[in-house]
């Protein structure tokens, strides 16, 4: 069993020495030796181990770092108060260091639990779908220290001999074509046709409908499934933004003729310089950002009695996963540039759609900017993801007439919808708002030097 006194140790590393006598964190302290000792196996029959790595010149350690462990649900965030099992693992199974055993669904994301070291899990305390709360013991595992060896791959199994051909039959005589029947000379040379009268109406045989009872008697069925934690916490925001707030929904349009050719004028260069896309998203956000600054209103809260006006900017990107909608934050979009917001933008649609969203990345914000174009959704009326008090929606766009110049021209158009509190938000202030953001996305060259 591993002990939670101070464990003796001493490590020389870039030639400073570093003396461990306070009590250790056990995973770091394993997944320090474990990356020595797997080339050091042979060491481990005899203690203490002295063993040489890159980082290190000299590491003491002792067979106590070895044994059954037992590791508890990790520490939940405030706002977090238990999480619903997923089991990855089975008892028995041979774990290596930091796999995943288990995952815990909370309202806001799925934390992974990890095995602090390569060994076998012995035993699960926990049940799939069991609720625990943060420190609760999960599993039991046999540290070894020993890395699981993956099986190697089968040999694929010799082809079998074809069997010989047997001689091939003779072909039959193909046999004559039968002669077509001879007119009967009694048979008439003319066609009789018979004039049919269309009815007014369906007939009465086609109006019968068939017996519904015995139309999908056993061929349909239906299954309860439970909804998880982050799918019953949307439902939840979602009805506490209705009762909440007094929303409403002003709608403009913007044209993203300039806009797609900045785009794919540069789109080229960009990636070869910052090794992601140039999508519509950053001008959006930037825009969205400089708005934001325009109308500070918009980027406030109600709290108590209170106006809360912020002196930052922190965008929520709605990001559609397997589970359910999150909304990873970008921080101090108002001081970022293209580069910057694709790359922040690229690591956190990443880990959303991994499952490695941690709460933090999720609290706070000051400002939502919803996507359903990229679905299709031609139009739509978001709902304000409290405690902010307002969200952008975009839309797919369109190619269609409108008057420019006097002239009706063919134009990719894209419907922008802004939901606002309007307990705090006058339509004065939406509609400047979205004519900001018109303004900037149909002139990105305005976004770039902040006006």
């Amino acid at each position: 069993m591993f002990s939670r006194k101070a464990i003796p140790m001493r490590m020389v590393l870039g030639g400073k020495k570093l003396a461990f006598g306070s009590p250790l964190n056990k995973t770091y302290l394993l997944r320090r030796c474990h990356q020595a000792l797997q080339q050091h196996q042979t060491a481990l029959r005899n203690s203490p181990v002295v063993f040489q790595q890159k980082w290190s010149r000299k590491v003491h350690v002792t067979p106590v770092l070895f044994g059954e462990e037992t590791v508890n649900a990790p520490t939940f965030p405030d706002s977090v108060s238990s999480g619903d099992v997923k089991l990855i693992k089975k008892e028995g199974d041979a774990l290596a260091m930091d796999e995943v055993v288990m995952e815990i669904e909370t309202d806001k994301t799925a934390l992974p639990v990890m095995c602090p070291g390569h060994g076998t899990l012995t035993k699960l305390l926990v049940k799939q779908g069991q609720n625990v709360k943060s420190g609760e013991p999960l599993f039991k595992v046999n540290v070894t220290g020993i890395a699981p060896v993956k099986a190697a791959a089968p040999a694929p199994a010799a082809a079998a001999p074809a069997p010989a051909a047997a001689p091939a039959a003779a072909a039959p005589a193909p046999k004559a074509p039968a002669a077509a029947p001879a007119p009967s000379a009694a048979a008439p040379t003319t066609v009789t046709t018979t004039v049919v009268k269309g009815s007014k109406g369906p007939t009465a045989a086609a109006l019968k409908v068939l017996d519904p009872s015995k139309a999908i008697s056993g061929t349909r069925t239906e299954h309860p499934v439970p909804m998880n934690k982050m799918r019953l916490r949307i439902a939840q925001r979602l009805k506490d933004a209705q009762n909440t707030t007094a929303m409403l929904t002003t709608f403009n349009e913007c044209d993203m003729s300039k806009l797609m050719a900045f785009r794919k004028a540069n789109l080229k260069t960009f990636v070869k310089k910052y090794g992601v896309k140039l999508s519509f998203m950053s001008p959006f956000i930037k825009a969205a950002a400089n708005a934001l600054i325009d109308q500070p209103v918009i980027n406030g809260v109600i709290m108590d009695n209170d106006i809360v006006y912020r002196d930052y900017v922190d965008i929520s990107i709605a990001v559609a996963t397997p589970r359910g909608l999150v909304v990873p934050i970008l921080r101090n979009v108002d001081s970022m540039d293209y580069p910057a917001i694709e790359l922040a933008m690229n690591e956190l649609a990443n880990k959303a759609k991994s499952g490695k969203l941690v709460p933090a990345d999720m609290q706070g914000g000051t400002f939502t900017l919803s996507n359903g174009g990229v679905f299709g959704s031609l139009l739509s009326m978001p709902i304000i993801n409290l405690p902010q008090s307002a969200i952008l929606g975009m839309h797919a766009i369109i190619q269609r007439p409108v008057a420019v110049s006097g002239k009706v021209e063919i134009r990719p158009m894209m419907y922008l919808a802004l939901t606002y509190d309007h307990r705090l938000i006058d339509g004065r202030e939406a509609v400047l708002f979205l004519r900001k953001i018109k303004s900037g996305v149909e002139d990105p060259t305005s976004i770039l030097a902040g006006i």
